[in-house]
């Protein structure tokens, strides 16, 4: 069980054939005060890389990607209701949405939190 991160920002939990995702600590402070999130319709399936949602922000908007295909299970009411999660604890209570992965492979070509580090260190 280790989280894994994409190069849109978003980081993966998988737990068994579930995996629950958000946005990476870089990405909510690249947005700022986060004050609106659209998250995916619940028994909605998704392929990877596929826009799943949006975070709005004082600054900007930003898409959601899908970092693996599968079908959405559950999101996070909480975050609608208090979009300010994704600031204060986006690897935890500030989660997006839960997905039954269709391809756990796919976890595979993900980026473990060194390599993501960086890659959020360059760019």
């Amino acid at each position: 069980m280790s989280i894994k991160y994409t190069k849109d920002h978003e980081w993966v939990l998988a737990e068994g054939g579930a995996a629950t995702v958000g946005i990476t600590v870089h990405a909510q402070d690249a947005l700022g005060d986060v004050v609106f999130v659209d998250l995916p319709e619940v028994g909605k399936s998704f392929a990877q890389g596929e826009v799943a949602g949006v975070v709005e922000s004082v600054k900007a908007a930003a898409d959601v990607f899908m970092p693996v295909s599968g079908e959405v299970v559950e999101v996070n009411e909480a975050l609608r209701a208090d979009p300010s999660l994704a600031n204060s604890d986006p690897l935890a209570s500030g989660w997006f949405f839960k997905v039954k992965l269709s391809e756990p492979a796919q976890l595979d070509a993900l980026l473990d939190a060194a390599s993501y580090d960086q890659f959020a260190a360059e760019s």
